[in-house]
């Protein structure tokens, strides 16, 4: 036999290891501070909502790290659990556009609205705010959010608005544009009353400047004239019908084809809020309105405001003698654009007649399931499309490595209800846990300071 050299055999026993089957390795301990585990979440293909069962979301900080298999998921034993139960995930919403009050006392609001209103919105599941107005020193907010000073949604912020008031001539446009822009606001709100010139010169400063320009649509301009200056998103589908001439009558097919078309070849956004303008119009039924439960959750006054609209119209969008024709147009356009694969951004337009932060998405959500968009594309329009939107600010919108740990527990799908939304167990924002009874607690809180009484009764 022949003699084996030690070489040969250790270079052979090299060889018969490497072929070896190897055991398996368990799953890698990924550092998190906090955990969901069995949990069914909600996730996006394109726009087909798909739920994965039996997952287990671990967080870190303010971002979701992780999102597997609960069975292949290992928790730090430090990590803070929160038991999923199979109950359902979702990503925080996005109101795209909302109001913040400012950051102190203001007519004959209370200092606290503030808090309360950020608080509102938290609340209900809404972790991002567009917000649409600006006042000074707002955005010292994002600084006191951002750093926990105060519990709130993450703000991107507009600036004061361009409108007929504020702006006088196509100078003070271009200037304006360049003041928001140095001050660090995050867009342009954009409000009836520019003439077209002053409109364009806002715009083309705005696009050299590289600042976002949304909101309304000036009469003096039109829907075209804005869609092609690049106007980002168009609120409240403000300037649709009127390009048209379909205020008063029913639009035709022919219609909403070429306004679905002009919105997919600018590749603009559109921020329908169907139920507040509703209102507005005077769609919405007065003796329903009247009976929100939520709003025992804004001051005394600003009830009262709103209780005196349903007495006294005062804006110039009430006519009800149209107001059931334009509404049948807004939603019918509303689901042309659906149809069409256009960019839906989810908004209410909260604090606002009858909409109140937070509390707003459900009036929303039914408003436009009437309209006949499925549960899922209603989702779809408040999570994935608006995070898609802030792409280049941050990464949110998705239960997902890497993106905001913001999100909603909920008991049930709602893909199949979306009214479970009304009953969250609870809200994670930018890592922070904020279960059920702790919501509870702050929300009876709000409603002791503002519910009043009087010899008529609560207002």
């Amino acid at each position: 036999m022949p003699r084996l050299t030690f070489g040969l055999i250790l270079s052979s026993a090299l060889m018969l290891a490497a072929c070896s089957p190897q055991p398996p390795e368990g799953p890698a301990l990924i550092e998190a501070d906090q955990a969901v585990v069995n949990t069914s979440v909600i996730d996006f293909e394109g726009r087909k909502a798909v739920v994965r069962e039996q997952q287990t979301v671990l967080i870190k900080g303010d971002r979701i790290v992780h999102v597997g298999p609960t069975g292949e998921t290992v928790v730090d034993d430090d990590a803070l659990v929160i038991e999923g139960d199979g109950r359902y995930l979702l990503a925080g919403l996005t109101e795209m556009h909302g109001h913040v009050p400012p950051a102190s006392s203001f007519g004959e609001l209370p200092e606290r609205y503030l808090d309360d209103v950020l608080f509102l919105y938290v609340a209900n599941g809404v972790t991002t705010v567009r917000g649409m107005l600006g006042y000074p020193h707002q955005l010292l907010l994002k600084d006191d959010i951002a750093s926990g000073q105060r519990i709130g949604p993450t703000l991107y912020l507009a600036g004061p608005s361009f409108s007929g008031n504020s702006v006088e001539s196509v100078e003070q446009a271009t200037q304006r544009v360049i003041e928001q822009r140095d001050q660090g606001w995050d867009l342009l709100k954009i409000h009836p009353g520019l003439t077209l010139e002053e409109y364009l010169a806002l715009t083309s400063t705005a696009t050299a400047a590289d600042m976002e320009f949304a909101g309304h649509v000036p009469s003096a301009v039109g829907l075209e004239v804005a869609l092609k200056a690049g106007q980002r998103t168009i609120d409240h589908l403000d300037g649709y019908l009127e390009h048209v001439d379909a205020l008063t009558r029913p639009i035709t097919e022919e219609e909403l084809l070429e306004l679905v078309q002009l919105t997919i070849r600018y590749e603009a956004g559109v921020v329908p809020t169907q139920a507040l303008w509703a209102t507005l119009i005077g769609a919405s039924p007065a003796e329903r309105l009247r009976t929100y439960p939520e709003l025992n959750f804004v001051p005394r006054a600003v009830r009262k405001n709103w209780l005196d609209f349903l007495r006294n119209p005062t804006t110039s969008y009430f006519n009800p003698t149209t107001a059931a024709v334009q509404q049948e147009n807004r939603q019918r356009l509303l689901k042309a654009l659906q149809n069409s694969g256009a960019e839906i951004l989810f908004g209410t337009d909260a604090p606002q007649l009858f909409s109140v932060p937070g509390f707003s998405i459900h009036r929303e959500i039914d408003m436009m399931a009437a309209a006949g968009l499925t549960p899922a594309a209603i989702l779809y329009s408040a999570t994935v499309a608006t995070g898609d939107y802030f792409a280049a600010q941050d990464r949110f919108g998705r239960i997902s490595a890497g993106h905001r740990a913001d999100f909603i527990l909920l008991p049930g799908n709602p893909l199949e209800d979306a009214d479970v939304l009304r009953d969250l167990e609870g809200v994670m924002i930018r890592g922070v846990w904020l279960d059920r009874a702790t919501i509870d607690i702050r929300l009876a809180e709000i409603q002791a300071a503002y519910t009043a009484t009087s010899a008529e009764g609560v207002l």
